[in-house]
């Protein structure tokens, strides 16, 4: 059954237009991409601007519109332009994903009047966030945010809300507390006529205006969900078919063309302000710092430190030159632009492997290093590939890791496992490897010290790790212990912001051949690798001299060579280079520097139609076929894209693209087909910005190797994982190619307890079924993330794909209320001069019987805030809060969080003039009713005595009616 409703969802995506803002467009429209990127640089500028001025820096904003790379240098983190890039990416695409996944979900668009339940999507939503921040696990926080957006933002454009007059956001919609989300026609109501030909301004009935009745459109694609109650709306377009039936027409405002296109400017810009207010929310729980993570921003860059590293009882001398590294580069890159915003540690053993330890402190991860004991170990093969599966899905995407052993894998059926993270996160994987060259020795404290326990590691050993490093576009160093201090110059170099590839290719088995590659203006630190044995080679500059590898300080390089690693130190000379390499055994070569111009990509699905959207592809792209890519140029809005190929990984050949925009530096690239064997992405294109009479051609290359597949899996887990109880995710899966028993492997890398089938029996062309089902640990903290890896394996093990799917824990949420404000006292005594006099601010902050407030902290003002705790009235816990001023400063904004990122905020100013509107929280109203409240001029010593009663924390109760001269408030109702 459910494969042939997944066909019949297949073909009518091929052929629909997309639901809600459309997912990405040119033209004068706003899109779903749009809306979410403009509201997170402006809530990412207004974070900023607050750390600056607590920490007192300047913040002016760029001239011009706003963009992650101006914006990351204007917040000090030059080196996060990418990673912040990045993470727009991610809840852009996560956001754009709904159209396609869930296109016939109602309560995903505010369709069909299901209001209360796109409601509790968006309130389910931010709860698994706030949880998912909580515990540092930002990439599943960024997923489910763009989830949620999607379905705030198409209430706008779905819904009449701004039909009935509103240019504000409906703030019920994001509030825990507050379910009331105003009059709703209910289904026995008519709300729409139908149109006067293509003309739908006046389709909605004049009762549903003047009642101010929430209302939104059905919508249907065939014959099985085009049905609509009698009188009801419907959400309009070419491919709606239930705009053709009585009343016709539609109401949707998801662009300029739409049923509502007269409305769609207002919806769009009502759009971009919820967002805001969500993410201001989002704010307010995470904090300002873990905010600008969730955005990929760091105070010095993005890099990640992550070290894998085999502690068994002959690894002595490897822990002991991880330490050595990792106090230089902690030393040396302390305050610079390529200090780690991120320090990993995964120690493996055997049996035991982990735990994965994450800081953002250097010291603490110099104190974990330092506190590694190499001993034990029992047999010889160790559990290197479990604890690689933990760095993979702990690490943040595209990190550097960096793993140590000087044993084979036991844990090899995790292999297939390893690439699919491999593939899905495009993280680098290098690895140093001690044991082929020599004798393994168990040196623990109950171990002689010197006892041989094994001789080398055997080549097949060292091959799988080789295969890996490959597939990863790391490099597989195999070096004595003694020289292993030598080759982690490697761990230093990577550890350097901005890093790109430029060139990277593998022979295996080895042959001569030649590479060419394009150095532009940016780069600098130019490095290339090369990885094999007996090998030589010749380099060649854009000028055309030339250096041989037995020329170790060359004019063009220097060549520096231990184990079976060079490191060839280049002139970043602008022009096309070429390297002749001659070699018989297996070699990789890769070149990479520092620039700031880079790209991403994903694979994607699209649903044609008039407006196309997307889903990133969970798995690998189909064989046989055509394939789409998603890419993002990053680095200078001066660079122009002119080629984007999928080149052969072990040969010349290669598959250009066809180009099409979609603004914002994005291109949709459609290939005609797909390299049989493994590719990388190669993108070139031009930068403008140049010192050169003609633009400066560059070229950027993907580090991870693809590959195709005639197996499809599809997984779907839309909800999140409760504590204690089992969940099902379903799967199908399909092959193109030949029939018969496939092999099925669920893996988790949190080891929760899970059941699915060993294998399924295909036909070709036609869908199996299966169903893993996880059960998370009751104890487990809520916010937890688990990565379910699908995998199906053809017979014969001829081919392979995979489903990844990033899963969230999160514990039912009871307390619903935000904290509430007592303000004690407002005392200011300022003179002409505000910098020689300070005001003061007290306040006692509860959270009743819920909870507990967790953290205060400061939205707006650089003074000083300090908290206390003790037991009040009830034997509730309240928070003392006592604040101080540079009368300079003359605005405070408390943001008060608790256990259950419930967030309330309360605002003061000693302004001589404070005018602010709030818009309501629950009224469908068209206007404001407003009060005005003028207290008289008081001393200037005066302190302005506390309000009595118990307030929530928010901007509406506490505008301040305050000492010093007249104060005037506007405050909505």
């Amino acid at each position: 059954m459910m494969s042939s409703v997944l066909a019949v969802v297949s073909l009518l995506l091929l052929q629909t237009e997309v639901q809600g803002f459309l997912a990405f467009l040119s033209g004068s429209s706003m899109d779903h991409m749009e809306i979410t990127k403009e509201a997170i640089l402006q809530t990412t500028a207004k974070v900023c601007k607050q750390l600056a001025s607590v920490e007192g820096r300047d913040f002016t904003l760029p001239p011009g519109p706003l963009t992650a790379e101006s914006l990351a240098l204007t917040c000090s983190s030059s080196g996060s332009a990418k990673s912040f890039q990045s993470a727009i990416s991610d809840v852009t695409r996560r956001n754009a994903r709904i159209d396609v996944r869930h296109v016939f979900n109602e309560e995903y668009h505010f369709d069909g009047e299901r209001f209360v339940e796109g409601r509790k999507l968006i309130i389910d939503g931010m709860s698994s966030v706030k949880a998912s921040i909580k515990q540092g696990n930002f990439e599943a926080a960024r997923q489910k945010l763009g989830d949620i957006l999607h379905t705030l933002q198409d209430f706008y454009s779905h819904s009449n809300w701004i039909e009935l007059g509103n240019r504000f956001p409906h703030s019920n919609l994001i509030r825990s507390d507050v379910s009331d989300i105003g009059p709703v026609a209910d289904k026995d109501t008519p709300t729409c006529r139908s149109c006067v030909g293509k003309d739908c301004q006046n389709n909605i009935l004049e009762n549903i205006i003047r009642d101010k009745k929430l209302t939104s459109g059905y919508f249907g694609l065939g014959p099985l969900s085009s049905t609509k109650p009698k009188g009801k709306c419907s959400h309009g377009g070419s491919l709606d078919q239930t705009s053709r039936q009585e009343p016709t027409g539609g109401i949707n405002k998801d662009s300029l063309e739409s049923s509502h296109g007269n409305w769609h400017t207002a919806a769009a810009e009502v759009a971009v302000a919820a967002t805001s207010q969500l993410l201001e929310d989002i704010r307010g729980a995470a904090g300002d710092t873990d905010f600008l993570r969730l955005m990929g921003i760091s105070k010095n860059g993005s890099k990640v430190l992550c070290f894998v590293i085999d502690t068994t009882g002959s690894m002595s001398d490897d822990i002991a030159a991880v330490r050595e590294t990792t106090s230089f580069i902690i030393d040396s890159k302390r305050g610079t632009p390529d200090e780690p915003s991120v320090y990993i540690l995964v120690p493996f053993n055997d049996p035991d492997f982990g735990p994965l330890m994450q800081t953002t402190d250097p010291n603490i991860f110099k104190a974990q290093i330092n506190a590694l004991n190499a001993n034990g170990g029992g047999d010889y093969p160790e559990m290197s590939l479990s604890g690689l599966q933990l760095a993979l899905t702990g690490a943040p995407p595209s990190s550097e890791i960096f793993l140590f052993t000087d044993a084979p894998a036991k844990d090899l059926d995790l292999m297939g496992t390893v690439i699919a993270l491999i593939e899905r996160t495009k993280s680098v994987v290098t690895f140093f490897l001690t044991g082929s060259l020599g004798l393994r020795r168990r040196r623990g404290s109950d171990q002689g010290q010197g006892q041989v326990q094994h001789s080398r590691m055997a080549v097949s050993d060292s091959q799988l790790y080789r295969e890996l490093a490959q597939s990863s576009g790391g490099q597989a160093i195999q070096v004595t212990k003694t020289e292993l201090p030598k080759a982690t110059s490697i761990i230093v170099e990577s550890s350097s912001s901005s890093l790109v590839t430029i060139l990277q290719a593998v022979r295996s088995p080895g042959r001569a051949d030649n590479f060419s590659f394009t150095v532009d203006e940016s780069v600098r630190n130019l490095t290339a690798y090369v990885t094999g044995s007996s090998l030589s080679f010749t380099l060649t500059s854009p000028s055309g001299v030339s250096q041989s590898s037995g020329e170790v300080n060359g004019s063009l390089a220097t060549i520096t060579t231990v184990g079976n690693f060079l490191t060839l130190g280049l002139d970043s000379q602008v022009g096309l280079w070429e390297i002749r390499v001659s070699s018989t055994v297996p070699y990789s070569l890769k070149v990479v520097g520092q620039s700031a111009i880079d790209f991403l990509f994903d694979f994607v699905e699209v649903s044609q139609g008039p407006h196309p959207a997307f889903a990133v592809l969970e798995s690998r792209p189909q064989a046989g076929g055509n394939a789409t890519l998603l890419v993002s140029v990053t680095g200078s809005e001066s660079v122009s894209l002119t080629e984007v190929a999928l080149v052969e990984a072990s040969g010349s050949g290669e598959v250009n693209g066809t180009l099409e925009s979609v603004g914002s530096g994005d291109f949709l690239v459609t290939m005609d087909r797909i390299p049989a064997g493994e590719f990388v992405v190669r993108l070139r294109g031009e930068n403008r910005a140049t010192t050169r009479a003609l633009p400066d051609s560059f070229q950027r290359q993907s580090s991870t190797r693809l590959r195709a597949s005639t197996v499809m899996v599809m997984a779907k887990a839309e909800s999140d994982l409760e504590p204690g109880t089992p969940f099902s995710v379903l799967f199908t899966v399909t092959t193109n190619g030949t029939g018969g028993s496939f092999t099925i492997r669920a893996t988790n890398d949190r080891g929760f307890p899970s059941s699915s089938p060993t294998d399924l029996t295909l036909v070709t062309g036609v869908s199996a079924n299966g169903t893993v089902t996880l059960t998370a640990p009751a104890n487990t903290v809520s916010g937890t993330d688990v990565t379910l890896t699908i995998e199906a394996e053809s017979p014969g093990a001829t081919d392979t794909n995979y489903a990844v799917l990033r899963l969230t824990v999160v514990s039912p949420v009871t307390d619903v209320s935000r904290p509430v404000c007592d303000m004690v006292s407002v005392t200011a005594n300022c003179s002409d001069d505000c910098s020689l006099s300070v005001w003061e601010l007290s306040a006692n902050l509860t959270d009743g019987n819920g909870t507990g407030i967790e953290h205060v902290t400061l939205r707006q003002g650089n003074g000083t805030l300090n908290t206390t705790t003790v037991k009040g009235a009830g034997n509730w816990t309240v928070t003392l809060a006592a604040y101080s001023a540079s009368c300079c400063s003359p605005e405070v904004e408390l943001v008060a969080v608790d256990g259950a990122g419930n967030v309330g905020t309360c605002f003061r100013s000693i302004r001589v003039t404070v005018d602010t509107t709030v818009q309501p929280p629950v009224t469908n109203a068209t206007t404001k009713n407003s009060i005005t409240v003028t207290t008289a001029k008081v001393a200037t010593a005066a302190t302005a005595a506390a309000v009595s009663s118990s307030h929530p924390l928010s901007l509406s109760s506490y505008l301040c009616s305050i000492m010093l001269v007249s104060v005037t408030l506007v405050l909505s109702l």
